[in-house]
């Protein structure tokens, strides 16, 4: 097998293969007691919800990535699900480990309820509940699901000897590898086992005897995974279903079911699951449509990760994949009592160098697992797959095993106690979660606004799929209803003729002006010439000059006291760089505030200021920077929702003119300003005001809105108090593409739900 992959794929070829995570987790408060609060409505139908639902409890959140063909993918997209729903639990705060939090009895656990749609659900867990227990159905892991590229499977049909079936011959394979997995998974449980303690309140759930290693925590000696062991949530007896062919394990399914050892195919509680392409109708679909993808179940969660599971972790589960489908599988008849029984030794005893039994022969786990991964060494090797680093890695743990995740999650144990270990590394996470709330990891390459419709719908179960990435065109989906959006506020509800009115800033003042709403007062020029011979209309003015199509402030000039002519002249030249159309337009005093409009309803009102910085009597303006830089919404390349203020030859000028540079020590309550412009790029500052202007001049930016035919709008007005409605005001420019970002997280002010005003406006909430 070995030498035919290697004549047919390319390395890349055979690292396409699609994964996707399901992992559980537990809702706890923060003391480390079960969450007793229903699943988070914001979530919606647990039943229809794809990303984010429940498990048996109530209080068991499951989130579930889509099947992805990049592994940096499916990583980043369990991170972001973490982050999703650990800023929706309030005070609450997820459990970072498979082993359980601190539980009440059974009568107590809250079980999972579901509508009418999801009613079955419920029964089943309800009969579980009394058949197994509660406590044990709160153990938490993950389940990773994959498929290899159908073009690998595809290429190995046409060049075997075709006497099967293309459905049987793919399911040969997935046979195949899932028959080694179970052989194998022992090895899985020991690098990635991380749950050798459980707390007080669990005990009872134990057959074993377990010592104290802390004030509330319990284990034996060498314990790499009490979910994989006796403590474990497994059938009452072992059950060894027959993985020759599909028709085969489905008899056997059948027949555990009408013997009465399990309800349904649901109950069998493999270590590895075959999936069918239609879960509704599992069996009969395993039968008429094959096996779509694998589900393996004895990966821990590991604590020392957000997301659950390393990225390398994922990388060796895909290395593993390829060994499976390519190593030879030895005739010994009792292979799976024989695997069993090598998962609950290393699940119980694995630290240490235990004794396996591997085709009825004796073998210490070092010496079994180095030749297994020296064999996927090799592979790798032979294959040119680029993953030695990942395989040393492992060899590195089953050579010495305090790497591993057990050994070092038991010292923490030992040192902080049970429930403090988990809730400080929980509270790490929902920090984390907290300063990154405005992006999607793992989208960071998408603008803002665009990741923060993403999230906001994922948050919601609308299915969310990328059409073009490099052009931030999104498609939205809710059962049959699908929205194509581009960078988050360009939708279906605009037509093109309310664009090209907004494009056009003589347009816009026209029909603005048409409904009676003041705009400034000016003129347009469409050569350097042209202008020239009007400049001396404007010599002393409050005067705007700017091209036509503005795009992010390029190319204004503002002369609020007035202008000579020279300045105007070279303020002309400026202009026309960026656009063959100039204006020029009265200076409206004031100050300049962005009103969002969606759907006739003024959403976000924002007011941007230049950088600066507040001194306290002691720092430098260097130094105070410094400080302000370090908030989380500042960064540097528009990854974030402001930018981190720049110390360079603009501001020195800029401060120059003040008389003070970098080292100077504003005074307690002084503000000094680094820059003229109040560009967010530039380090600038957003505040909300939204609640805090008049209702008039919202009604008048929603009429604004209205005039274009716009149903998303940012309106630009001038107001010169922004406190008294009788203030003298004006639009200056309305925009067809308005970022939603700097509204959802301003520098102060309340942070503003924008992306859920744009699901509303599409009818998908």
């Amino acid at each position: 097998m070995l030498k035919k992959i290697k004549e047919l794929f390319i390395p890349q070829q055979l690292l396409k293969g699609n994964c996707g995570i399901e992992r559980e987790m537990l809702r706890v408060d923060k003391n480390g007691y079960l969450s007793f609060t229903d699943h988070p409505e914001i979530f919606g139908d647990k039943v229809l919800n794809p990303y984010i639902t429940t498990d048996f409890s109530e209080s068991q959140v499951e989130v579930i990535t889509p099947a992805l063909d990049k592994i940096e993918e499916t990583y980043s997209f369990s991170k972001a699900l973490y982050d999703i729903v650990a800023l929706e639990i309030g005070d609450e705060i997820l459990w970072p480990q498979s082993m359980p939090c601190f539980i009440p009895e059974d009568d107590e656990i809250p079980v999972a309820k579901y509508s009418e749609e999801g009613r079955e659900a419920e029964e089943y867990r309800n009969k579980l509940l009394k058949k197994y227990g509660g406590k044990k159905q709160l153990i938490s892991g993950i389940h990773y699901n994959y498929s290899f590229n159908e073009e690998i499977i595809r290429k190995l049909y046409e060049s075997s000897d075709k006497e099967l079936t293309y459905k049987e011959y793919k399911n040969s394979i997935y046979l195949k590898v899932a028959r080694n997995y179970l052989r194998y998974r022992w090895i899985i449980v020991y690098l990635l086992g991380a749950a050798p303690v459980i707390h007080e309140s669990f005990l009872n759930g134990c057959s074993c005897k377990l010592k104290q290693i802390s004030e509330d925590g319990y284990t034996v000696n060498g314990a790499v995974s009490h979910r994989n062991g006796e403590c474990g949530y497994r059938n009452k007896e072992e059950l060894y279903p027959n993985y020759d062919t599909v028709e085969d394990y489905v008899e056997s399914i059948n027949k555990y079911v009408n013997d009465g050892v399990i309800d349904s195919y649901k109950e069998l509680y493999s270590q590895v699951r075959l999936k069918a392409k239609n879960p509704k109708n599992f069996l009969n679909s395993l039968l008429e449509d094959g096996i779509s993808y694998l589900e393996y179940r004895s990966i821990d969660i590991n604590p020392f990760e957000k997301g659950g599971i390393s990225l390398n972790d994922l990388y060796f589960l895909q290395l593993l994949n390829i060994y499976m489908l390519i190593k030879e599988e030895s005739s010994y008849d009792k292979w799976q009592q024989e695997a069993v029984r090598n998962q609950h030794l290393v699940a119980k005893y694995g630290i240490e160098n235990v004794d396996l039994i591997k085709d009825g022969e004796i073998i210490d786990r070092r010496s079994w697992g180095l030749e297994i991964l020296n064999e996927m060494k090799a592979m790798n090797s032979e294959l040119n797959l680029g993953k030695e680093d990942i395989i040393n890695e492992a060899i590195a743990k089953m050579a010495d095993s305090s790497l591993t995740y057990a050994y070092k999650y038991r010292k923490l144990i030992e040192e902080k106690g049970y429930i403090k270990a988990n809730v400080d590394l929980a509270e790490g996470y929902k920090e984390s979660a907290y300063n990154n709330r405005f992006k999607l990891e793992g989208f960071e390459d998408l603008e803002l606004s665009t990741q923060i419709l993403m999230k906001e719908a994922i948050k919601r179960g609308i299915k969310t799929d990328i059409v073009d990435r490099s052009e931030n065109f999104i498609s939205l989906t809710k059962g049959e209803k699908v929205e194509y959006v581009k960078q988050a506020t360009k939708t279906s509800k605009d037509n093109y003729v309310t664009v090209l009115i907004m494009e056009n800033k003589t347009v816009t003042k026209k029909v603005l002006a048409k409904e009676g709403i003041k705009v400034p007062v000016g003129e347009e020029f469409d050569s350097l010439a042209e202008a020239k011979i009007c400049i001396n209309n404007y010599i002393g003015k409050p005067i705007v000059i700017k091209p036509k199509s503005t795009n992010f402030g390029t190319g204004i000039n503002i002369f609020p006291e007035g202008a000579n002519a020279e300045d105007i002249e070279r303020a002309f030249e400026i202009a026309f760089k960026f656009d063959k159309t100039v204006l020029i337009e009265e200076f409206i005093k004031g100050k300049e505030y962005r009103f969002l409009v969606i759907y006739d309803k003024v959403v976000g009102i924002l007011h941007r200021v230049p950088a600066n910085v507040l001194g306290d009597g002691v720092k430098t303006i260097r130094e105070l920077v410094e400080l302000k830089n370090k908030n989380p919404l500042r960064g540097k390349g528009y990854v974030t929702p402001l930018e981190k203020i720049n110390l360079g030859e603009n501001e020195a000028i800029f401060l120059k003119q003040q008389n003070k540079d970098f080292d100077y020590v504003p005074l307690a309550g002084e503000t000094v300003y680094l820059r003229e412009n109040s560009n967010i790029s530039t380090g600038g500052d957003s505040i909300d005001y939204t609640d805090d202007i008049p209702q008039k001049f919202k009604d008048i930016a929603v009429k604004a809105s209205k005039a274009a035919g716009a149903k998303i709008c940012g309106v630009d007005m001038m107001l010169e108090d922004y406190s008294d409605e009788n203030t003298n005001y004006a639009i200056i420019e309305i925009n067809f593409n308005p970022a939603i970002h700097i509204h959802s997280y301003p520098f102060i002010g309340t942070e503003r739900k924008i992306a859920v005003e744009v699901l509303k406006l599409l009818e998908l909430v």
